[in-house]
């Protein structure tokens, strides 16, 4: 496949309300879209790296600078044969994972299309439909809480997910459980604790969580090991894993019993499907979480999530939940049962509303062979 060309977009959209986690309240979003034009064909990727080195070291300016100075000028105007060879090309190129997996999403793009078949069946994809939860920010009070988790099971959604940080933890988290005794609940430190805190971690069990995840280090795997064994409730790993290693490296040490595979953390969709394959033989469950993307981004993460080993419900949601108006058509939805649609068509099955990409499009520049 020959790559004629590549364009670069930062766009910058608001959120429908503000999101709060332990690194801060976001009201915006960023990312940087790659679009490639190869052979008459035209994929997308996105990377998610935001505007601030909090969540991961990149940033919108390293992916930029990455893509510009390093990975785009290893394949343009030249034949990329298949995903595997695009890999090897970029391989020198040490982390920058979701520069990389902004390239690699729209390259998959282009072979699915190619080949006249949609992304989720390129990728290996089983399901029509997925389930999805959705994760809610930090909120001002537990009465708060309480309100916006009820506004979400009305809307259908199976599975919330609460965002905690030290002082808004226990309490909100009681206020939930109390309020809905039987829905499918867990929660996200980001990293906000050490294991000085493993009595309050330890007291999270009484609530029957699906899980808790990521309460220690960003990029840690040992501590982990030593907080899992004192808990009833599995821990989930999200920040620590970059790699099908570093999931191997979790498994062994018994650091966790659950992993959520985030394609932009881990460098594309083929780390991806070999973390869903280890964990799959190990019977960890995985599942998809989100990087507050656009339809672009969303579209990719849906067709990943169609995998057999995505067992439990993920963080994708509608369009809706973050944007008024969204830049593909159609639009993601969440039904009555609280599940997404997997689209069918050729590549990631949505169109790309270049309009609206205009509108809202803060920085580009293209690259021609």
């Amino acid at each position: 496949m020959r790559i004629d060309r590549i364009e670069l977009r930062q766009f910058k959209m608001p959120l429908v309300a503000p999101f709060e986690t332990s690194f801060g309240v976001e009201t915006e979003e960023e990312h940087v879209i790659v679009r490639v034009d190869a052979e008459g064909l035209t994929g997308w990727g996105e990377s998610p790296a935001g505007a601030n080195p909090f969540y991961s070291y990149e940033t919108n300016q390293t992916v930029w600078h990455i893509l510009r100075d390093f990975l785009i000028p290893n394949v343009l105007g030249q034949d990329v044969k298949d995903i595997d060879d695009l890999l090897a090309r970029g391989a020198q190129v040490r982390g920058h994972n979701m520069a990389k997996a902004g390239l690699e999403f729209a390259m998959w793009d282009v072979f699915a299309q190619a080949r006249g078949i949609s992304l989720s069946k390129m990728l290996g994809g089983t399901r029509d439909k997925i389930a999805v939860g959705v994760s809610i920010g930090i909120q001002s009070s537990p009465d708060a809480l309480v309100k916006k988790i009820d506004s979400y099971l009305r809307d259908g959604y199976q599975r919330i997910k609460i965002k905690i940080a030290p002082g808004r933890d226990i309490q909100y988290t009681s206020a939930a459980r109390k309020a809905f005794p039987n829905i499918l609940l867990q929660v996200d430190a980001n990293s906000a604790y050490t294991l000085a805190d493993v009595d309050l971690l330890r007291a999270l069990d009484e609530y029957n969580l699906l899980l808790i995840e990521q309460p220690l280090g960003y990029e840690d795997i040992y501590d982990h090991s030593k907080l899992q064994p004192q808990l009833k409730t599995p821990i989930c790993l999200d920040e620590s894993i970059h790699s099908a290693a570093d999931a191997r490296e979790g498994i062994e040490l018994g650091a966790c019993r659950i992993i959520n595979i985030k394609p932009g953390r881990v460098g594309g969709f083929a780390e991806s499907i070999k973390i869903h394959d280890l964990c799959a033989a190990h019977k960890l469950p995985v599942w998809h979480g989100g990087m507050l993307e656009s339809g672009i981004g969303r579209a990719a993460n849906v067709a990943l999530a169609a995998l057999p080993n995505f067992t439990l419900p993920g963080d994708i949601s509608a369009n809706k939940r973050y944007f008024h108006e969204d830049i593909v058509a159609p639009e993601f939805a969440v039904d009555a049962e609280g599940m997404l649609t997997v689209p069918t068509k050729p590549g990631i099955g949505v169109e790309v509303l270049l309009d609206r990409l205009e509108r809202v499009t803060t920085r580009r520049e293209e690259f021609k062979a």
